[in-house]
């Protein structure tokens, strides 16, 4: 399984993009956002990617972030959700927006996604609900290769955060009350938070 993809970036389209590695060029499908996120042709990337295979055919869909590709997992873990359909979702909703979309049961916020209809959009954030709380949700440029945390965007969720999701399912919330919780207690404390000041904070958003 090819897990991810550090190379050049030799080419983009509409729909997907081609990484140069050591000479052989990967072709892989991506949403909008990640394709926004590759920069120009000619830089070093690294690229999370997942492999698709079906009886006739081998595809690989290309991430900027772990927590893209396993929001990908799990929108194409629902009925009627196949690769196309769930890159349309990640295109137009990055994963703070799933996650208030769902924890609100909000199916209108994913209906905005071409090829997601009333039924689809509402079956999502149903078999969804108690599925979201372990994604990270804080948004990574890609970047090249080497790249440090903060230098083209900020590094993913974890630490403090991660331990204070922790907490709060320990005491009894559910993960996605929990998610959105830690995520907009650290969004309104800033990165460097103690996890002590995460908890408390998450804890009063969480309980309102």
């Amino acid at each position: 399984m090819i897990a991810h993809l550090k190379g050049i970036l030799a080419s983009t389209g509409a729909d997907g993009a081609v990484v140069d590695v050591n000479g052989v060029g990967y072709a892989f499908g991506a949403s909008a956002r990640t394709l926004s996120a590759l920069g120009a042709v000619g830089d070093a990337v690294t690229v999370h990617t997942e492999m698709l295979v079906g009886e006739d055919f081998i595809r690989l869909v290309g991430f900027a972030t772990d927590a893209e590709r396993d929001w990908f997992r799990l929108l194409t873990g629902v009925q009627g959700v196949g690769a196309r359909v769930a890159l349309a979702i990640l295109s137009v909703l990055d994963g703070a927006e799933l996650h208030r979309a769902i924890a609100a049961q909000d199916k209108a916020m994913v209906a905005r996604a071409n090829g997601v209809g009333p039924k689809l959009a509402e079956r999502i954030v149903r078999e969804l609900k108690d599925k979201t709380g372990t994604i990270l949700t804080s948004p990574m440029a890609i970047g090249g290769a080497g790249m440090a945390p903060g230098a083209g965007g900020a590094a993913p969720a974890g630490g403090a955060a991660a331990d204070a999701l922790s907490a709060l399912t320990g005491l009894g919330f559910k993960p996605y009350e929990a998610s959105v919780a830690v995520a907009a207690a650290e969004a309104e404390l800033g990165e460097g938070a103690t996890l002590d000041a995460l908890v408390r904070l998450a804890l009063r958003k969480a309980a309102k």
